[in-house]
């Protein structure tokens, strides 16, 4: 690995106000952030990716290369929860099992982020039609999961709620976080870059500053998660620490396969290898109540967000522009 670029983007700022969040849990501060703002900070976020990648879209058009890159999204998105559930039901139940594979085969749309912006440290170009690609993967693996969890699991009690194919499709495709970045994406797309230019000021110059303040609350909720590992075995924890690593290994090379750019490349190792912790937990904590949500925001929010933000995406990275031959 280049330690030089791992120690430069573990010490980005994104990176620091994660851990200053989570140092200030730990350290027991009065530091607090009222509850609506991180609401506030995460619509933001969404919208401001959505649109910007809309409008990127709208330059690029809608080729039959990326509909090729949509599809191995798609690919990967059933083909990752899959191979997590076999593995993990080792450890766990079918049901924590299934909720888990759901959360690592669905995206971080924050683990994205911190991405383009390692991108733009670095002056790597990306295409607009990965932010489609990330909103389309969030949904199958969801889907993956609860159609696991009616496999493998035992007859269901009857006081559980029954999942049907209309609230299945809610909770994957109507779900707040999901609709707000689909319907971002497609008004950015409409509008063009022509009217992109104009909002430049509220979508690109506030963007970085609400990463900032989104990453410190998130920080400062993985640590108070901290409890939760002593309730946890080692091969959990070692799972969220290998999955990212080996999900993005197989991106990588679906990526090189397809012949993506060494900028779009990277950004879908790391759709592969990061984990929902907003829209597939909640999804299936509705969908799947007999599974522990704590448990899954522990490994993918407290192990494998950390990780792929300061170590995961210089390593990725590190690995493209040799393969790719990028100097």
């Amino acid at each position: 690995m280049d330690w030089g670029l791992a120690i430069a983007n573990v010490l980005n700022p994104a990176a620091l106000f994660f851990a200053l969040g989570f140092a200030a849990v730990l350290l027991k501060t009065d530091l607090e952030i009222p509850a609506p703002l991180p609401k506030l900070f995460s619509l933001y976020l969404i919208i401001a990716i959505g649109y910007t990648g809309g409008t990127k879209l709208a330059a690029s058009g809608l080729s039959g290369t990326v509909l090729l890159y949509i599809a191995a999204s798609m690919v990967m998105a059933l083909l990752v929860p899959v191979a997590v559930f076999f593995v993990l039901r080792k450890f766990l139940s079918v049901y924590d099992a299934a909720a888990m594979a759901a959360t690592y085969g669905s995206i971080s749309i924050v683990t994205f982020i911190v991405g383009t912006e390692f991108l733009a440290r670095n002056n790597e170009a990306y295409g607009g039609y990965m932010v489609a690609i990330m909103s389309l993967m969030e949904s199958p693996a969801i889907i993956a999961g609860i159609f696991l969890v009616r496999m493998f699991a035992p007859r269901r009690a009857l006081a559980a709620p029954k999942t049907t194919a209309s609230s299945l499709l809610r909770e994957s495709f109507l779900n707040a976080s999901v609709f707000l970045l689909l319907g971002s994406l497609l008004i950015g797309w409409i509008t063009g870059p022509a009217h992109g230019k104009s909002l430049e000021p509220f979508m690109s110059g506030l963007f970085k500053g609400m990463v900032i303040f989104f990453l410190l609350d998130t920080g400062m909720h993985a640590g108070r998660l901290v409890g939760l590992f002593k309730k946890t075995g080692a091969p959990l924890v070692v799972f969220g620490l290998v999955a990212p690593v080996v999900n993005a290994a197989l991106g990588i090379c679906v990526a090189k396969m397809i012949g993506m750019a060494p900028g779009d490349a990277l950004l879908f190792a790391i759709l592969c290898a990061s984990a929902s912790y907003i829209v597939a937990p909640a999804a299936m904590r509705h969908a799947v109540p007999e599974s522990n949500p704590g448990l899954v925001e522990l490994l993918s929010l407290g192990i494998t967000f950390p990780f792929n933000i300061t170590l995961g995406i210089p390593l990725y990275w590190m690995v493209i522009r040799w393969w790719w031959g990028v100097s």
